[in-house]
Order: structure tokens, then C-alpha cells, then sequence
């Protein structure tokens, strides 16, 4: 039997962030320590086409993915970076109603049994988190913050690359110091 790399997943963790510029480019990469889930549906339907009485054709559309990313804190980069608060000479942050939040790329590690496998959605945009939080009692149980995120196809259709079973181990090792784009000769 042939070894097919990863027989279980586990354990999302490394998320990052990078920024589109104007242009299309991707800005550097951001760490956002303190992944708890990811949760990410599939956008899309299959629509069936009937003719000679049965379904003589279907399509699957692909409208990317949306749900909800759970984080210990959202860092404050991420809410200037992403969701354009504002920062004033004193150093306190305004949320300003008027501003929209700018498009970015999310790339994150979810582990296996034998490597990890790593992601980079090129098309997210989010929503700004609940504020939230609850009395301490008898224990301290920390609180979270959930991001809604939505991951679209790009221009040219792609809406994320994942690594598989062999992939080079340079490529691994730089995946999150830049936003990882098909080779040019495959675009």
C-alpha cells in the first residue's frame, strides 16, 4: 500500500494575514497569534439541467467560502491593517462607520499526522468582531473574538492554494513569509 501522506487533520494554527495593495499585490504577510477554529463553508450550489426526462447535465458553481475565524484577541494591526481603525497621536484606536475595510489574503497551518498542511485564501474580507466579555466568578475563562470572513475567487478564478504530500521544503518553510501565487509559467 502506498503511503498517502496525512490520514487525519488537527489543530489550525500560524494564521497570517497580508493585505492587498492597490494593484493587486499582496503586502507582507502579518502574524495573528492565538488561532482557536477556523470554521469555513463552501459557497455554491450544483444546478441540474433536465431534458429527456432525467438530468442530462449539472454545474457546480464556486463562490469561494464564508464563516468564522476564532482568535484569543484580534491584534490591533489587524483592526488598523484590515478593518482601517484609526489610531490617534494617544494611541486609541476609532472605529469609524464610514470607513470601509480593505480585502486580504489569510493563510493559517492546520496540522496532521505527518505534516502539516498549509493554506492561503487570496480573497478574504471581514467583518469587525463582537465586543464582548463576562464577569470573572470562581475561575478565569478567557474570552475570544470571531471574525466573519468571506474568501472570494480572485480575478483570475483562484480562491486558495494548499500544500499536499511532497511539496518541496523551501516552499514550506518560506509559505508565510510571502503570499504563495501559482508559478507564472502554470497562470
Amino acid at each position: 500500500m502506498a503511503d498517502t501522506g496525512n490520514k487525519v487533520k488537527f489543530n489550525i494554527k500560524n494564521v497570517h494575514y497580508a493585505v492587498i495593495e492597490e494593484g493587486g499585490t499582496f503586502g507582507t504577510p502579518v502574524a495573528m497569534p492565538g488561532a482557536v477554529s477556523l470554521s469555513l463553508e463552501q459557497q455554491g450550489e450544483i444546478t441540474p439541467f433536465y431534458a429527456d426526462g432525467i438530468v442530462f447535465y449539472q454545474s457546480a458553481s464556486n463562490g469561494g467560502y464564508s464563516g468564522d475565524l476564532e482568535v484569543a484577541l484580534v491584534p490591533d494591526s489587524f483592526r488598523k491593517d484590515v478593518l482601517q481603525e484609526e489610531e490617534d497621536t494617544n494611541k486609541v484606536l476609532f472605529e469609524n462607520a464610514n470607513k470601509n475595510g480593505k480585502s486580504f489574503a489569510l493563510g493559517f497551518q492546520i496540522d496532521g499526522d505527518k505534516e502539516p498542511t498549509l493554506f492561503w485564501f487570496f480573497n478574504c474580507t471581514a467583518t469587525r468582531p463582537n465586543v464582548e466579555s463576562e464577569t470573572t466568578e470562581d475561575t478565569k475563562e478567557p474570552g475570544t473574538d470571531t471574525l466573519t470572513i468571506s474568501c472570494a475567487p480572485d480575478a483570475n478564478g483562484d480562491v486558495r492554494a494548499k500544500t499536499q504530500k511532497g511539496v518541496e521544503e523551501g516552499i514550506r518553510t518560506a509559505w508565510f513569509s510571502e503570499v504563495y501565487e501559482k508559478n507564472k509559467e502554470q497562470a
